[in-house]
C-alpha cells in the first residue's frame, strides 16, 4: 500500500504472512540501527519503545551507535572471529524475541554501514542459517519470528528513491531477515527533509500504533 500527502511517502509491505499476527503480549526486540541516537529515527524508535511496553509488550532495546564491536568481518567464515560481547547480547535479544524491529535513515540506498557490519559478524550459521550438506537446502533457523524494518528517506521520498534506484530494502528484508525465515514487514517514511512537522507527528502516530500492536 502507497498513500501520498504532499511530498508525503509511506510505504507498508508484507514480504511472508505466515505467522505475522497481532496477539495480546509479545517479546518484542527493538534496535536501531542508525549511529546517532539523537536522531529523527532514534526518536521512532523511543516511541515504538514507549508505545509497545504500555499495551504490555516486554520490549529490549539495543542501539548501534553503543555497540562496541569491530564491523569487519576480516577472513569471511575461513577464520573464527570472536564474537564481542555486544554482538552476542544482539544474538541474545534476538533469539529471545517474537518480533523484531529495526529502524534506520536510508543512506545511499542502503543501511548504515555498521548495521551492516553487525549483520555481516553476527548473522552466522548456527545462528541465523545452517547449510544442510546432504540436501544442499538451507535451514533457516529464525522461522517463526516476525520483524518489522522502518526506513526513513531524506532527500527523496521513498517511491522515488525505488523508482529511480531500485529496491533499497531488499538486501535486509530477503537478504539478512527473510534468509534466515523470518516474516518480514517494510514501512519507509519520507522525504524526513522536506516534510512538514504536521507529517512528521502523523508519521509518530502511526509508529505508536505499530508498537502498541507489536507489529
Amino acid at each position: 500500500m502507497v498513500t501520498m500527502t504532499s511530498y508525503l511517502w509511506i510505504t507498508q509491505r508484507y514480504l511472508r504472512r505466515e505467522q505475522y499476527s497481532v496477539c495480546m503480549a509479545k517479546k518484542i526486540f527493538v534496535l536501531l540501527g542508525n549511529p546517532d541516537s539523537e536522531s529523527f529515527t532514534g526518536e521512532l524508535s523511543h516511541i515504538y519503545d514507549e508505545a509497545a511496553r504500555a499495551a504490555g509488550h516486554e520490549v529490549r532495546c539495543m542501539s548501534i551507535g553503543d555497540m562496541k564491536f569491530n564491523p569487519v568481518l576480516e577472513k569471511g567464515y575461513k577464520v573464527i572471529q570472536e564474537l564481542e560481547p555486544d554482538l552476542k547480547d544482539m544474538q541474545e535479544n534476538v533469539k529471545w524475541c517474537d518480533h523484531m524491529v529495526i529502524i534506520y535513515p536510508n543512506w545511499w540506498c542502503t543501511m548504515p554501514a555498521k548495521l551492516k557490519g553487525m549483520f555481516d559478524r553476527a548473522w552466522l550459521p548456527g545462528f541465523a542459517f545452517n547449510f544442510d550438506k546432504a540436501t544442499h537446502e538451507v535451514i533457516q533457523r529464525l522461522r517463526g519470528k516476525t520483524a518489522r524494518v522502518i526506513v526513513t528517506a531524506g532527500t527523496l521520498s521513498p517511491f522515488w528513491t525505488w523508482w529511480k534506484f531500485g529496491d533499497f530494502t531488499n538486501e535486509i528484508a530477503r537478504g539478512i531477515l527473510g534468509f534466515a525465515g523470518m516474516s518480514v514487514a517494510i514501512s519507509t517514511f519520507g522525504p524526513c527533509d522536506y516534510c512538514s512537522a504536521e507529517e512528521k507527528e502523523s508519521w509518530k502516530q502511526l509508529i505508536k500504533v505499530l508498537g502498541k500492536s507489536g507489529t
